[in-house]
């Protein structure tokens, strides 16, 4: 198991839960590294199942697929929130919900804040009274020092029983505002013209035969490279990239060209040093100080930045690694399953600052929904060896 692909590992993992047969079944995102024949074996398998079943996972067409209920683990507001229907439905309950807390919170500040401007205008008031009654009124003249003081004890009720108001409100606590992760891929200077270029590019492991490719990528071509599992897509990312000895042909990367790269196995956080030290290694130009700070913008706060990088979670690792896409400037971007271990903000967040991104883009995904909201100028299959552009 251990030498094979992460898909390969998921499709091995799926087959022994088909031929399975439990009360319950429990699956901790699993569609990770699976391809889209994987992903639609495995709606079949939920769909068809009569046991219990919990799922916990960030496939947005997954989850629209095959749940039938969500249950909200709400960090920001401390709470378990349980919704009825399906994903689409809990969308919109959740937004409701929100809505109307932010609702009520407003209605009973509004209330109390003009409660306590109320009770401060009588304390005001009766105080001003009790001041004149004691400047006005001669000493002898004790019906007018009466009237007046009369006149400040209405005061002080009114304010006593304005402050009771207020103490009888029912609290509203303010809803928490959620940690939101705000993510730019910063741009290097443009590279030339041509990005990477192929020649008759040949690969050969074992039984595996990777081409022969002729593909040239030009500058700010957006490209969703698909494809089963095993048929090559990591092959051609590192064949592109330089990284990987051709048996024959020509892989050549063109004039100027700065890679920033999110990798299946988010390799570059995965070492025994600190990811503070990973991280500084990568952007040596940056001071400690404002890596940390970069990385808190991530979620990665104290606790994180000293521990060693091999024991992050892959979650972890894998918005390390988009930290450093905003921290160091590149003009290629190669995402390779940049979805896998993310949560769902993570996941919008990094298809908004994929839209804004000018520079030349390679996306492999089987995120039916990313392929969905990136905008991308070509599609690249690949299957079993051979690349076909689509």
């Amino acid at each position: 198991m251990t030498a094979l692909s992460g898909g390969q590992a998921a499709r091995a993992g799926l087959a022994s839960l088909l031929l399975s047969r439990y009360d319950v079944f429990l699956l901790d995102e699993p569609t990770n590294d699976l391809d889209l024949e994987g992903l639609e074996r495995l709606e079949a398998f939920v769909k068809g199942l009569r046991a219990g079943t919990v799922v916990v996972s960030h496939d947005r067409e997954f989850l629209v697929r095959t749940v039938t209920k969500v249950l909200e683990l709400d960090l920001a507001q401390q709470q378990i929130t349980l919704y009825g229907g399906g994903y689409e439905a809990y969308l919109e309950e959740r937004e409701t919900a929100r809505r109307h807390a932010r609702e009520e919170y407003e209605e009973y500040a509004d209330k109390k804040a003009a409660l306590e401007g109320r009770a401060l205008m009588q304390r005001n008031w009766m105080d001003k009274g009790v001041r004149n009654a004691r400047r006005k009124a001669p000493d002898n003249d004790k019906i007018a020092r009466k009237l007046r003081g009369d006149a400040s004890e209405k005061q002080a009720a009114k304010a006593r029983q304005t402050q009771r108001m207020i103490e009888r409100l029912d609290v509203v606590e303010e809803p928490r505002k959620e940690w939101e992760l705000r993510m730019e891929i910063a741009a290097a200077p443009r590279s030339g013209s041509v990005v990477a270029t192929l020649r008759e590019a040949e690969v050969r492991r074992g039984d595996f035969s990777f081409g022969p490719v002729t593909l040239q990528i030009d500058w700010a071509d957006r490209v969703a490279v698909t494809g089963a599992n095993g048929a090559g897509k990591s092959t051609l990312l590192a064949a592109l990239l330089g990284r990987l000895p051709l048996d024959s042909g020509d892989a050549v990367l063109g004039s100027g060209v700065v890679v920033g790269e999110v990798d299946q196995a988010r390799k570059l956080f995965h070492g025994t040093e600190t990811l503070l030290e990973a991280f500084c290694a990568a952007v040596p130009e940056t001071e400690p100080a404002e890596v940390r700070t970069l990385l808190a913008k991530f979620g990665l706060k104290a606790v994180h930045v000293l521990r060693p990088a091999t024991t992050l979670s892959p979650g972890e690792r894998t918005r390390a690694a988009l930290a450093l896409l905003q921290g160091r400037g590149v003009n290629l971007l190669v995402l390779d399953e940049p979805t896998n271990h993310l949560d769902l903000p993570a996941i919008e967040q990094l298809e908004s600052a994929l839209d804004s991104y000018t520079g030349t883009l390679l996306l492999v995904t089987h995120d039916r929904r990313m392929l969905d909201a990136v905008r991308t100028t070509r599609r690249i299959e690949v299957a079993d060896g051979k690349v076909t552009e689509l």
